[in-house]
C-alpha cells in the first residue's frame, strides 16, 4: 500500500509516500511545498493545488493520510490553513484518491503512545519505525511520516478487532 502523507499549510505543507507492507514501511520520497510569502494568497493556494496534483500523478498513491483541522494556539493561521487543507481535500478528491484524517493527538498516540507528546519525541518515534534522510529537518515533513505510518497501523488495528 502506497500512503501519501500530508501535514497541510499556507506556507509549509509536508508530505511523504510510505510502502506500507506487514510490519514494515519504506520512505519511497518526502519533502515540502513551500509557497512564495510574497505571492497572493489565491497564488498560493494555486501553487499548493498544481504542486499535490503533480505529486499524485507522479507516484500514484493509494489513499491519503492528511491531519485533520485542530485549533489550539495561533487564531492567525487557523484560516490559511483551512483553506490549505480545503484545497488538498479538493485536489485529493479530483483524482479519486480515497483520505483519512487524523487529529495530531491521535498520530502522537499511535506512533508514541501518548497524546501529548513533543515534537522531538514523535520525530525519535518515526526513526523507530522507519528509516529516513539525516537531512529532513522540517517538523512538516517529519509530521506527514507519522500521518502515513498512523493511517497504517490505525487500518491495521481495525483488522485485528474484526
Amino acid at each position: 500500500m502506497l500512503i501519501f502523507g500530508i501535514d497541510p499549510g499556507i506556507g509549509i505543507t509536508g508530505y511523504s509516500f510510505i510502502e506500507a507492507k506487514d510490519d514494515t514501511f519504506r520512505l519511497i520520497t518526502s519533502g515540502s511545498i513551500q509557497t512564495d510569502k510574497t505571492a497572493p494568497h489565491p497564488k498560493r493556494l494555486l501553487e499548493l493545488r498544481n504542486d499535490i496534483d503533480f505529486l499524485i500523478k507522479k507516484y500514484k498513491p493509494d489513499c491519503a493520510s492528511i491531519e485533520q483541522l485542530f485549533f489550539f494556539k495561533n487564531q492567525k493561521t487557523i484560516i490559511p490553513v483551512a483553506q490549505a487543507r480545503g484545497v488538498i481535500l479538493l485536489t485529493l478528491e479530483e483524482n479519486s484518491i480515497p483520505m483519512y484524517e487524523y487529529t495530531p493527538l491521535v498520530v502522537k498516540q499511535t506512533i508514541t503512545g501518548h497524546g501529548r507528546a513533543e515534537k522531538n519525541e514523535v520525530k525519535i518515534m518515526v526513526k523507530k519505525y522507519i528509516e529516513i534522510d539525516k537531512n529532513i529537518k522540517l517538523d512538516d515533513t517529519i509530521d506527514s511520516i507519522a500521518l502515513a505510518i498512523c493511517h497504517f497501523q490505525n487500518i491495521k488495528f481495525k483488522e485485528k478487532i474484526k
